[in-house]
């Protein structure tokens, strides 16, 4: 008798964004970039642009680690990638009196969503949850992403990259 191999952990990197607010595209296009690179084993990648809601509710499917990819002021200069770990629940309320609009919902709107889905379906959220955000120039309405977000898309794909290669916490590295 065989004993099956331990399952690889379920990871989705999911961009988030506006494409037609121009920055605010990162998180799609840095998705995008990865899809096309091809995701390493147990990695999906997502483009969930504007559908906030959808993405909570597809993480109710049980991931263990979420990487986020979005735009995010933080004041730092135009392009400036930031790793951000939202895995505590208390670290993911929204902004108070931040109604939830399913059409504008930033990823700590999201985050206390799925929190509130879990709570009333039992579902497990994602043992680890990070985001991988990038400082816009402008989120103007207009396509395309400025020279210095456009630039720092490779930046963040090798990011993730790596950041979806560290084991869990408490876990060893599965090898292929």
């Amino acid at each position: 008798m065989t004993t099956p191999a331990p399952a690889r952990p379920r990871t989705l990197v999911a961009g988030a964004g506006n494409v037609f607010l121009g920055d605010d595209g990162f998180g799609v296009e840095a998705a995008r970039a990865l899809a096309a690179l091809g995701p390493p084993a147990g990695v999906e990648v997502a483009d969930i642009g504007i559908r906030g809601v959808h993405l909570a509710y597809r993480l109710l499917d049980g991931y263990d680690t979420l990487v986020l990819l979005d735009a995010t002021a933080r004041g730092g200069a135009p392009g400036t990638l930031y790793v951000i770990d939202a895995t505590e629940p208390g670290a993911r309320q929204p902004a108070e009196g931040v109604p939830l609009d399913g059409h504008r919902m930033s990823p700590d709107a999201v985050l206390a969503l799925l929190d509130t889905l879990c709570a009333g379906t039992g579902a497990t959220p994602p043992r680890r949850t990070l985001v991988v955000g990038c400082e816009p120039a402008t989120v103007e309405e207009g396509m395309g992403l400025s020279p210095p977000v456009a630039a720092a898309v490779p930046e963040a794909v090798r990011l993730v990259t790596e950041l979806v290669a560290e084991p869990l916490p408490g876990e060893a590295v599965l090898r292929d």
